[in-house]
């Protein structure tokens, strides 16, 4: 497993990228404008941690991953926190094990490639499948979305 991104949704872009950057040392490594989604997502470092994140290949990490949405939303106190990732070996193998622990997988990885489960305070953790997704399979192609994430 690695640690890959913790996501934080702003309000105003210039202000997050005027307290991340400016005045907290971080450094922007990437940047995807999505004139689909109608978002923006900044992935941020640390100075010492960018070595780390050129080397870490197609999911640069460890950052910090500003989304803004382009149209106003309100999120509330508890919303503003994203959640954490981590790109796993195998994403089946990983949500069976979690899913016989007792935790309950939020959005199965029905596409091979990403799962969502909460912590027991309610902190959304997205897995990601290290590579390329794997093929789609049962019981997750099929499972159901459980609560939110």
């Amino acid at each position: 497993m690695r640690y890959l991104h913790t996501m934080l949704r702003v309000r105003n872009l210039d202000a997050a990228l005027d307290f991340y950057c400016n005045k907290l040392g971080l450094e922007e490594v990437r940047r995807v404008d999505s004139e689909k989604g109608r978002f923006t997502l900044i992935f941020l470092a640390a100075p010492d941690d960018k070595s780390a994140v050129a080397a870490s290949g197609e999911r640069p990490a460890p950052t910090v991953e500003l989304t803004y949405n382009w149209d106003p939303e309100h999120y509330g106190e508890a919303r503003h926190f994203g959640h954490l990732a981590f790109e796993v070996d195998d994403i089946y193998a990983t949500c069976d094990r979690l899913m016989k622990a007792g935790v309950t997988i939020n959005r199965p990885p029905r596409d091979g490639m990403m799962a969502f489960i909460r912590s027991p305070d309610n902190q959304s953790i997205e897995l990601l499948q290290k590579g390329e997704a794997l093929p789609s399979r049962e019981p997750w192609a099929s499972m159901p979305n459980t609560g939110h994430w």
